[in-house]
């Protein structure tokens, strides 16, 4: 079953800024922060990339969170592998308690990229071993437990981290779309947010999660399936895309015409939301493709053109 058979989802669309570096720039930061509050967006989602000048994730929407009183706040993603799971828990619940309760953490294992695990000190076939024994932790800090832990990776014995997030322990968002990642998302995530993908390959992605999620005794609320939809900028979009982007689709969609992933404009957006919510999707980040010479005229564009379609 597919979560578009269930009444009264909650559309909700956020805005997404991949690994931009202006985010480092309070300048220009400070009024985009301060956009998306004003015209109405449910969130903002920041990446993680050492090698890259933007800022870690968790500073960046700490830094937004002062700036907001009613925007969400999500990572896309934070890298677990590589962190101590106890470190995490303190400072994400300590984000959430702050922010009253915005917090919408997503984890992944990291970029397969040699700099950046070379960065984490871990290595490639570590990474999946690690994520999952370090997201056990994180839970059972969250829950309130004293953890006695003894694992390949990491030992504690009566450790007590306080206090939980706000509401207790806190849903945990997972992206990625290889089998294996689908697997995984079954069976420890709490819902999904993948990238870079059509509505139908999504809706299939969500199939074999729920089919996972059944195997392990689990149930993932059907609110919580959504998708990173990059897009081009203006009305009508580009009709090109940079060489790195159409790179990025000849690995992660392979012939897939490329604006069947990527929407073309504002109006582009709009559509391809709707066709993401037709299949049970109900949480939206757009991303785009480029930056626009005057932000705040590129984001009431989207505002006006897709904000209307959360319910």
């Amino acid at each position: 079953m597919v979560p578009s058979s269930l009444p009264h989802v909650k559309i909700r669309i956020g805005y997404g800024l991949g690994t931009r570096t202006f985010t480092n720039d309070p300048v220009r930061f400070d009024p985009f922060v301060d956009a998306l509050e004003s015209l109405g967006f449910d969130s903002l989602w920041l990446s993680e990339r050492i090698g890259a000048d933007c800022p870690d994730p968790v500073v960046g929407l700490a830094y937004a969170a002062g700036r907001t009183r009613r925007l969400k706040l999500g990572m896309s993603v934070m890298v677990l592998p590589g962190r101590n799971p106890a470190l995490v828990a303190k400072e994400l619940a300590s984000l959430d308690r702050l922010s009253g309760g915005r917090l919408l953490p997503a984890f992944g294992l990291g970029i397969a990229d040699r700099h950046e695990q070379m960065a984490f000190g871990v290595e490639r076939t570590e990474r999946a071993a690690i994520f999952d024994e370090s997201l056990a932790v994180v839970r059972r800090i969250w829950n309130g437990e004293h953890v006695d832990h003894q694992g390949p990776h990491f030992t504690y014995h009566d450790l007590r981290v306080g206090p939980p997030p706000t509401d207790g322990a806190l849903d945990v968002w997972l992206g990625g779309a290889a089998p294996s990642e689908l697997r995984r998302v079954g069976r420890l995530g709490d819902g999904w947010l993948p990238s870079f993908c059509t509505p139908a390959q999504a809706r299939d992605g969500w199939e074999r999660i729920e089919l996972t999620a059944a195997e392990n005794g689990r149930r993932i609320d059907p609110e919580h399936f959504g998708a990173l939809i990059p897009y081009t900028l203006g009305p009508g979009g580009d009709t090109e895309l940079p060489a790195p982007v159409r790179k990025l689709l000849d690995r992660r969609a392979p012939g897939v015409e490329p604006f069947e992933v990527v929407a073309a404009g504002w109006d582009g957006l709009a559509r391809r939301i709707e066709e993401f919510t037709a299949l049970g999707a109900s949480k939206f980040v757009p991303v785009p493709i480029g930056e626009p010479d005057d932000w705040h005229s590129e984001l009431e564009g989207v505002a006006r053109t897709v904000l209307p379609l959360q319910t």
